[in-house]
């Protein structure tokens, strides 16, 4: 056991925001389980090894059944303090040109997996009277996703879950903190084939050890959500203003591909 005896598991751990946060648990001395679905999950287990505390990888594809199932086989019997539901896809272009099995991937992942961990893991946390969870929306589940449609409508989803938990679940000791950056300088537009747009081609994305952190805190304190950056929160607040029409525009100009400009 670590020094605390406390257990953290961080999903999509491999790189970007949860490999970060899977970072910042290992530097609190928790025992950490991170998973993803890509090879480097490995990789990734053992540069946090290096800090001396016990760090597993579980490499499993949690947009499926057999994939949750072997996360939960491989937590077993033991209490689950902090859970980091970070696993996630993109998915950019125009949905009439968008592969359906691509669609469902999104959909399968985003919101089936991470409901289904959620369900199980807060049984556990209630019963206990005690956890902190931290799930990764983001911003764009505020707005149209004009050539992100599934995706945007994927964190809207997620968003008003985490929202939802966390008044539900209040009194228990259990808390449930959502997390909604904007575009974070990670592979995520990468494998969203979103390289071709001006949101994919910017250069002043967030440093995902920063949201990770912001993420973090929020989490350790309860908090039911929070919204990283000054532009981010600016824009969060216009989503409330603007009329959706509007904002489908806004995020059509930055999500669109060049080649259909």
């Amino acid at each position: 056991m670590s020094r605390s005896g406390h257990f953290a598991v961080v999903t999509g751990a491999s790189t970007g925001i949860g490999f970060e946060l899977a970072r910042l648990a290992v530097e609190a001395r928790h025992d950490v389980l991170i998973v993803a679905e890509e090879a480097e999950i490995e990789a990734a287990g053992r540069q946090l090894a290096t800090m001396a505390v016990s760090v597993e990888t579980l490499r499993a594809d949690l947009a499926t059944e057999h994939g949750v199932a072997a996360l939960f086989e491989r937590i077993g019997t033991r209490r689950v303090d902090y859970f980091m539901a970070n696993a996630g896809v993109g998915l950019g272009h125009a949905f009439l040109d968008q592969e359906w099995g691509e669609i469902a991937r999104v959909i399968d992942l985003n919101v089936k997996g991470t409901t289904a961990m959620l369900h199980r893991i807060l049984q556990g946390m209630v019963e206990h009277g005690a956890g902190r969870v931290l799930v990764t929306g983001s911003i764009a589940g505020m707005i149209p996703g004009s050539y992100q449609a599934v995706y945007n409508a994927s964190k809207a989803y997620l968003d008003n879950l985490s929202l939802a938990l966390g008044a539900e679940l209040e009194d228990t000791g259990v808390t449930v903190t959502c997390l909604r950056p904007g575009p974070v300088d990670t592979p995520f537009f990468e494998r969203a084939h979103m390289e071709d747009t001006p949101v994919g081609q910017d250069e002043g994305k967030a440093d995902p050890a920063k949201v990770a952190r912001d993420g973090y805190e929020a989490m350790m304190k309860g908090q039911s959500g929070i919204t990283p950056g000054f532009m981010n929160k600016v824009q969060a607040a216009l989503t409330g203003v603007l009329p959706e029409p509007v904002l489908a525009q806004m995020h059509r100009r930055m999500a669109r591909p060049e080649e259909e400009e």
